[in-house]
């Protein structure tokens, strides 16, 4: 074999690798579309939250709410309230911002379900386009599993779960999970929210 024969022979092996490492990404990308990404731990810096600040035990799957626009929206019912950090302790904390004894709905403001209205109870509510989230969001800038509501220490916080194209609260990216202030609004695809009295 000379050494033109054995140049053509690389090129078509880097070829084929090329042509195998761009089918898998193409997989990868398709079923992390079709079937979300698997929800990672939070990083948390020791040094600037407390432990206590994220408890250790996964948080329990929210009770669906229908999926279709036009079904009626039953309440969200909860089960008992999990322990809580100190308001202090939880990152995002300010002052003078909405507690869950002040927000008892939340409110679509615009997208395909604006005016749609949620009773807010204490349980975590999940949002994205899997069928089995508390609130249902189908779009295309919409992740499956894009973000969570929860409820810590009577403050409701705002959680983006690895989205694709991000979580909002007034115009900027959440990052770590947040405080939402009262009638803030919060972008997630094409739908913004607000949470009310």
């Amino acid at each position: 074999m000379n050494v033109s024969e054995l140049t053509l022979l690389v090129l078509r092996i880097g070829f084929l690798l090329m042509l195998w490492m761009f089918i898998f990404g193409i997989v990868y990308a398709l079923r992390s579309d079709l079937f979300g990404q698997r929800v990672r731990k939070m990083k948390v810096d020791a040094a600037s939250v407390p432990a206590a600040a994220f408890p250790a035990s996964p948080v329990p799957a929210a009770v669906p709410v229908a999926a279709a626009a036009a079904a009626p929206v039953a309440p969200l019912t909860a089960p008992a309230a999990r322990a809580s950090p100190a308001a202090q302790d939880i990152p995002g904390a300010q002052a003078g911002m909405a507690t869950s004894q002040n927000t008892t709905r939340l409110v679509i403001t615009s997208g395909p379900k604006a005016g749609t209205e949620f009773p807010l109870g204490t349980e975590t509510i999940t949002i994205g386009r899997s069928g089995d989230s508390s609130l249902v969001i189908r779009d295309d800038y919409t992740s499956t599993h894009h973000a969570r509501l929860m409820l810590w220490h009577d403050e409701w916080m705002l959680q983006d779960l690895d989205s694709t194209n991000g979580t909002f609260l007034a115009g900027s990216r959440v990052t770590v999970p947040t405080k939402i202030p009262l009638n803030a609004t919060v972008k997630i695809g094409a739908t913004s929210f607000e949470l009310r009295r």
